[in-house]
């Protein structure tokens, strides 16, 4: 699997800058310990100058008289320790004399590295000539010193520089995070917006504020969005031509044999074969009406979805018409209908999801048993439930029942259509609708959410006019 973008831009961009940083870093410290090397040499040059200017001639000898003043400036508080030496060719004059001389001895002063009593010192060694009746006398003076101070002037110099450094690398890196949080939001939007789409929402995504870099991807997506839409159209014209060039020919045989079955007594084997032939031309036709309404469900109820549409109405229209129906089996069909509960919508789609719900209730409900439609308000929301004392459904089947032309084990007849076109109905208005086991677990009640009518949508529905 493959790092993230985000991780690889980061990468990009702080590993080159790290680099640079460790550079400049580098340099700093280099800077740092050349400067201190300069300070502390001078400062060794000159008390071996103050070394060498007192010695002198005495009684024809020659001798050193070290003033305390010349080795107090080596004076530290890091506990350095100081060593001099002061020697002529074949004699020493003063100091250490385990102190070791340079390599080679010039005219100049020597700065050299070296240790005594196996600590590393710094040293120099400065040569003086002094005269005596025409002769002169080559005075070698070597100043030493530990580097406790060194190094500290070393720590003192480059601390604050590298301090800076990796301040300013923090807050490249806080910055390029800020910043690549908030040019890849728009790629984040835009996945949120395919991952979130219903499998049938097939509208493009929308360009206006992506970056000219993802447009090109956007617009492949739209291009092989535009196709399946084209697809999926095609599909559903096909399935409603279909239903609908079924329809007729379904309903002249179901005319047929309801002519049949009231003429003159037939045998009663054609008699029932006669009845068995009416229920299935019945069911047919339910199913091609099932088929053409899923269509038109699917095909421009989302853009439908802008009228003020009274509920209350709706369940009592279709309570109405299936009053008959439930009467032929005993069942007592009733209805609980609250205030305000107006929603945006088409109302023949509505009136559909409403009779799916209830004629559902009334074909699986035992015969003499209760069902109710049950319609109020919640907030901005408009509930709408179906209850029934019937046989109810099982958990593990109720996400399957949402499927088109499941049907379970249940010998009722119907078309496996009806709750499929219910959910289809409910998220083209915007709404869900879920199953639930009914009061004390006995039937079924089936709930509708739906978005309560607002201003809002008046003022859409007057501009879309």
């Amino acid at each position: 699997m493959m790092p993230s973008l985000r991780a690889r831009l980061l990468l990009w961009v702080l590993l080159p800058l790290a680099a640079f940083v460790f550079l400049t870093a580098s340099q700093a410290y280099e800077a740092a310990r050349e400067t201190a090397s300069l300070v502390q040499d001078n400062a060794l040059l000159a008390s071996a100058r103050t070394i060498g200017e007192d010695v002198g001639w005495q009684d024809g000898v020659l001798v050193s008289d070290i003033p305390p003043a010349a080795l107090e400036m080596f004076q530290s508080p890091y506990g350095d320790r100081v060593f001099y030496k002061v020697a002529t060719v074949d004699r020493l004059l003063g100091g250490s004399p385990d102190l070791p001389l340079p390599a080679r001895a010039t005219g100049f002063p020597v700065f050299y590295d070296t240790t005594i009593d196996g600590e590393p010192i710094r040293a120099v060694a400065y040569q003086r000539h002094l005269y005596d009746s025409g002769r002169a006398y080559p005075v070698t003076v070597v100043v030493g010193k530990t580097e406790a101070s060194r190094e500290a002037m070393v720590r003192t110099l480059w601390r604050p520089q590298l301090i800076r450094q990796a301040t300013m690398l923090a807050l490249a890196v806080a910055l390029v995070l800020i910043g690549l949080t908030k040019e890849l939001r728009p790629l984040m939007k835009l996945k949120d917006d395919v991952a979130d789409r219903e499998p049938m929402e097939l509208e493009p995504i929308r360009v206006a504020h992506l970056h000219s870099e993802l447009r090109p991807i956007v617009d492949a997506i739209n291009r092989c969005i535009a196709r399946l839409k084209l697809h999926a159209t095609r599909q559903r014209q096909f399935i409603a031509d279909a239903a609908h060039q079924l329809r007729t020919p379904l309903t002249l045989l179901e005319t047929q044999v309801q002519y049949a079955c009231q003429r003159e007594p037939v045998d009663p084997a054609v008699a029932e074969a006669l009845l068995g032939i009416r229920r299935t031309s019945r069911n047919m036709i339910d199913m091609t009406n099932q088929l053409l309404l899923l269509a038109q469900v699917e095909s421009d109820a989302p853009a439908a979805a802008q009228q003020p549409v009274d509920m209350a109405a709706v369940v009592s229209a279709v309570l109405e018409e299936l009053l008959a129906a439930a009467l032929r089996r005993g069942i007592d069909l009733g209805a609980e209908l609250g205030d305000g509960l107006l929603v945006a919508g088409n109302e023949n789609l509505l009136g559909a999801l409403v009779a799916n719900l209830v004629d559902n209730a009334i074909r699986y409900t035992q015969e003499g048993g209760r069902v109710t439609a049950a319609c109020r308000r919640e907030d901005d929301t408009v509930m709408l439930e179906v209850i029934d004392n019937g046989p109810g459904i099982p958990a593990e089947n109720r996400e399957h029942v949402f499927e088109r032309f499941y049907r379970g084990r249940t010998d009722v007849e119907g078309t496996g259509l009806g709750l499929a076109i219910v959910r289809h109905i409910a998220q083209s208005h915007g709404g869900s609708v879920t199953l639930a086991p009914g009061p004390g677990r006995v039937g079924l009640v089936a709930t509708v959410r739906l978005p309560a009518w607002r201003e809002a949508d008046a003022a859409a529905a007057e501009g879309s006019a």
